[in-house]
């Protein structure tokens, strides 16, 4: 898909209760491991964001409360590789973005609910950058190995700046 939003802040960002009431919720029976209670409660969880699409699953946890943040989460993941939110080149990190970033080291754990958000940001600006890795870790302020290390947590936006750059005639990211 991967379609450009109007501007910044990206749909990631947005607060959990308003990307909740974006989306239609369905509950369901899975099989498979968690015995009886997850054959007999309908603890998986749908999400489709109806402004996008998009749509998610979350059925692991045995716990319907479980998988609804999982399923959250996985959203906001989604988000953040699919849709572009339009940002000047000129415009400066977010203070989140600031906060992560200590003399030029990107200090975050992939599993952090933070991620999704800043994955979105780097992937906005990256963009905004013309795919320029280099170019858009200066104005982050972290260098392009700590920008690349970031994208290596999730392998899709590494394919995803990938092809970008090689439509651009940049070569491929290693």
């Amino acid at each position: 898909m991967n379609t450009t939003a109007p501007d910044w802040p990206h749909p990631a960002w947005l607060p959990e209760e308003e990307l909740w009431r974006q989306c239609r919720v369905e509950f369901s029976r899975r099989r498979g491991p968690g015995g009886q209670h997850r054959n007999k409660v309908e603890t998986a969880v749908r999400l489709v964001h109806e402004p996008t699409g998009l749509v998610v699953e979350a059925h692991r946890r045995r716990s319907q409360a479980e998988n609804r943040r999982q399923a959250l989460r996985q959203l906001r993941l989604k988000l953040a590789l699919e849709r572009r939110a339009s940002v000047a080149p000129d415009r400066p990190p977010s203070k989140l973005w600031q906060s992560r970033v200590r003399q030029g080291k990107v200090s975050l754990n992939p599993r952090h609910a933070d991620f999704p958000l800043l994955l979105a940001e780097v992937l906005d600006h990256l963009q905004a950058w013309g795919w320029d890795v280099p170019a858009a870790a200066r104005h982050l302020g972290t260098t392009t190995s700590q920008l690349v290390k970031f994208l290596k947590h999730e392998p899709t936006a590494l394919e995803l700046v990938n092809q970008h750059r090689l439509q651009q005639g940049l070569p491929k990211l290693k």
